[in-house]
């Protein structure tokens, strides 16, 4: 006997009606997850699992190559609960001088992060620039990426102008370009423990009586270009980043713009990673707008020397 339409529908509530309570699982590797969350580099977190410091769902994991779903499983790490992020965020920072870039400041300065109050995710600066340093700062949440592109290994290149008091002779330029002997510790004539910096790129960008030059350097040791000119006898009166990596710097002082789906790759292609299913998904702004255009125009008075007044940060709404 032929079956009836109606008897080869699914029945209501029976297994063809049944819907998933929740996504499909999606595993990934433990120190990636924890590096991913900005709680240390992959080494580091492959440390914290052997150290048995890691649980997944109340159990311990100390095997390297463990697995988890970072959405669904519950991570801690000393017992405090790892949340990684869903949505992964990135934006160029055009960094003010007198800003410290922490998340607070014990002496109370001001912080980057003022800059970003009305962001409800937890975000931090990729680096340092000191307190009187100004220019291209990055700030994200993904901490796989930050911790790539903050690691020595990774040699991402880092331009700045940088403006010093006299002229340096040109073969005390010539020291900067080869590598240059300076202090680990702050102070000039700080002799007890030393290293040598890497070959740096070293051009006038304009001339005068304290003139500005363009320099490029692979590393980011605390206060290094200053202690490179004092090392040659030249004090340096201002600093500002305004390359990294990939990056070039288009915004005025205390401004701030997220960075397009193609810079967040080129990043990631900087520093040789694959990026995350995160980093894949952000939408793609568009190449050529009228803001960008606006961008440009700054960037080029920015360059020439302009140093339009810093935007303070507005409290949150």
């Amino acid at each position: 006997m032929k079956a009836r339409a109606e008897d080869s529908q699914p029945i209501p509530g029976g297994p063809e009606d049944e819907k998933p309570v929740r996504a499909q699982a999606r595993t990934e590797r433990l120190q990636k997850i924890l590096a991913s969350a900005g709680i240390a580099s992959r080494r580091k977190a492959e440390e914290f699992i052997v150290q048995g410091r890691v649980q997944v769902n109340g159990q311990l994991v100390t095997e390297l190559g463990s697995k988890a779903d970072p959405i669904h499983d519950h991570i801690r790490v000393d017992g405090k609960l790892i949340r990684p992020a869903h949505e992964f965020r990135y934006y160029m920072l055009n960094k003010p001088k007198e800003y410290v870039t922490t998340a607070s400041d014990p002496q109370g300065r001001p912080t980057v992060m003022e800059f970003f109050s009305r962001i409800r995710l937890r975000m931090f600066p990729v680096g340092r620039l000191d307190y009187y340093s100004e220019g291209l700062l990055l700030v994200t949440n993904d901490g796989e990426l930050a911790n790539s592109l903050t690691r020595a290994a990774s040699h991402v290149a880092k331009t700045y102008l940088v403006k010093v008091s006299g002229i340096p002779a040109e073969g005390s330029l010539d020291k900067l370009r080869r590598g240059i002997s300076i202090p680990l510790g702050d102070g000039v004539g700080f002799r007890e423990g030393r290293v040598r910096t890497t070959p740096a790129k070293v051009r006038l960008f304009r001339t005068g009586e304290n003139p500005w030059y363009e320099i490029t350097i692979t590393e980011g040791r605390n206060r290094q270009l200053r202690k490179m000119f004092e090392e040659i006898g030249h004090h340096v009166e201002k600093i500002r980043r305004v390359g990294y990596g990939p990056l070039v710097l288009d915004l005025p002082p205390g401004e701030h713009r997220e960075l397009t789906s193609n810079e967040v790759q080129s990043l990631y292609r900087a520093v040789k990673l694959e990026p995350s299913h995160e980093a894949k998904s952000i939408k793609s702004m568009p190449s050529s707008s009228k803001k960008e255009r606006i961008s440009a125009a700054r960037k080029d008075r920015f360059r020439a020397g302009s140093s339009p007044k810093p935007r303070r940060p507005t409290a949150p709404r």
